[in-house]
C-alpha cells in the first residue's frame, strides 16, 4: 500500500508551523553507472528504522546509522520508528528493508554482489541539515569502505 507522505506528514506535525519541504540544489547531477548492474557491488540501505539484534533504539533527532550484517535473518531484525505505522515491517522487513530480495537478486546475478554490512537509519524525524551535514557523509564514507558501486536506498 502506497503511503500518503505529504498528508502523512502534516497529519503527525498538525500543532506546529507548516512544515518546509528541502530543495537541494547542491546536489551532483545524476552519475550512470560505469559497468552493468550484473557486474556491480551493491548496498542496500533504509530509513526503515530497523534494528539487528540487541542494537539501541533510534530516537528523535536521531542521525545515527545501524549496520546490519547480509546474512541476518527475519528473526534477527525488529523495527523502531516514529514516523510510519511499523506492523507490516515487523511482519516482514522486507517491505523497508529488503535484505532477502536483495541476498536472491545476488544469487540469480541480477546483480555482481552485495556489500555486507547492510545500513539502517531513522528517516523523516531530523532536520535536513542533521541528514546533510551528520549521517549522509559518514554514509558516503561506509560506502567507500565497501567498495560498492551503487546503492539501493528504500525510504520508509
Amino acid at each position: 500500500m502506497a503511503v500518503a507522505y505529504i498528508p502523512r506528514t502534516r497529519e503527525l506535525y498538525k500543532a506546529y508551523t507548516p512544515y518546509r519541504w528541502v530543495v537541494n540544489t547542491d546536489a551532483p547531477p545524476w552519475t550512470p553507472l560505469e559497468k552493468p548492474i550484473a557486474r556491480c557491488r551493491v548496498a542496500l540501505m533504509s530509513s526503515g528504522g530497523i534494528l539487528y539484534r540487541d542494537q539501541p533504539r533510534f530516537h528523535r533527532e536521531d542521525a545515527t546509522y545501524h549496520m546490519i550484517p547480509k546474512n541476518a535473518t527475519q528473526a534477527d531484525l525488529s523495527v523502531w520508528h516514529f514516523g510510519y505505522r511499523t506492523e507490516d515491517a515487523a511482519s516482514d522487513h522486507n517491505c523497508v528493508f529488503p535484505l532477502a530480495r536483495m541476498r536472491e537478486l545476488e544469487a540469480e546475478g541480477v546483480i555482481g554482489g552485495l556489500a555486507d554490512p547492510a545500513y539502517s537509519f531513522m528517516g523523516g524525524i531530523y532536520s535536513s541539515r542533521k541528514v546533510r551535514d551528520e549521517l549522509a557523509p559518514r554514509i558516503v564514507d561506509e560506502l567507500r569502505r565497501a567498495h560498492a558501486d551503487a546503492f539501493y536506498l528504500v525510504p520508509a
